[in-house]
């Protein structure tokens, strides 16, 4: 019986060890060298949005990383497909071409110098050559023992006048939340987003405080954040609201809303035109 018990084992055992060697799991990778370079694209050239503004095909030093199956769309980034993706190459001076509509007609060829690390790549006039921006990696974060609190935003000014003329105004974006969300639902006083931006800049990451609601305080955390912005002078004046072009043809004060997420970090950008069509908005994409 004894004999039986310990056969019975061993098979059981070789069994295991084939199983194992069957179910190998194994991620198809290759690993980035020490200085790379990482970028993402973004497409802020302010133009109608559609198929014929679609970038549908985008060449690195004559080697294509995006046709067909995936395309640029205008006020967009790739690599698209989820959060946190970048493209890599060598740092230095590369060729970028980018090619419009079905047609496939070339509208951008530009030289970029690539840096080592993660960078946004903003192509914004197609005849210039694109405004690079460090990516802010690595992200900022909170270690806590209880629920966090807090979300991390940056902002972008990319905001055209009209025609090829980026605005001349420094923006400075701000922010409101919630500090009692289900009780007295007191709102802050509007809070400074980073220091403001000229045209092709951003802010570093700045810390958004989540509330969460008390119905909802075993979850994930997410709340709304009211967002305006402010014209600032050459001498730190804060000369009044950015003035807009809305959906009816009608200027009025900047104001928008997003959902925060609790250890989320995401890029505020905005861009289209002031006092013309195709309207500005702030669009947001999720760094993590």
């Amino acid at each position: 019986m004894e004999k039986l018990k310990a056969l019975i084992l061993l098979i059981v055992v070789a069994s295991l060890g084939v199983a194992c060697k069957k179910h190998v799991i194994e991620f198809k990778s290759e690993p980035l060298a020490p200085n790379a370079a990482e970028f993402q694209l973004h497409y802020f050239v302010p133009v109608v949005a559609g198929a014929a503004n679609n970038i549908t095909k985008i060449d690195l030093n004559g080697v294509t990383i995006l046709e067909d199956a995936t395309t640029l769309s205008t006020y967009n980034a790739v690599p698209s497909g989820g959060v946190g993706r970048f493209y890599a190459t060598n740092p230095g001076v590369a060729n970028l071409k980018l090619y419009r509509g079905p047609s496939k007609e070339l509208v951008y060829d530009q030289d970029i110098t690539f840096r080592e690390g993660k960078q946004n790549i903003f192509v914004y006039d197609f005849s210039k050559p694109p405004i690079i921006i460090n990516n802010g990696y690595p992200y900022p974060g909170v270690v806590t023992d209880t629920t966090a609190k807090s979300s991390w935003i940056r902002f972008y000014n990319f905001l055209f006048e009209s025609g090829n003329t980026p605005t001349p105004l420094r923006l400075q974006y701000q922010y409101q939340y919630n500090m009692d969300p289900g009780v007295t639902d007191q709102r802050s006083e509007w809070l400074n987003v980073g220091n403001p931006v000229a045209f092709g800049e951003a802010t570093d990451w700045i810390e958004v405080p989540v509330i969460k609601h008390p119905n909802n305080y075993i979850s994930g955390g997410t709340e709304r954040i009211d967002y305006r912005i402010r014209v600032i002078g050459a001498d730190g004046t804060d000369l009044g609201p950015l003035q807009v072009l809305n959906s009816s043809n009608v200027m009025v004060d900047y104001s928008d809303w997003w959902n925060a997420t609790i250890g989320r970090c995401a890029h505020h950008i905005l861009g289209g035109y002031r006092v013309t069509t195709p309207i500005s908005s702030v669009r947001l994409f999720y760094a993590r």
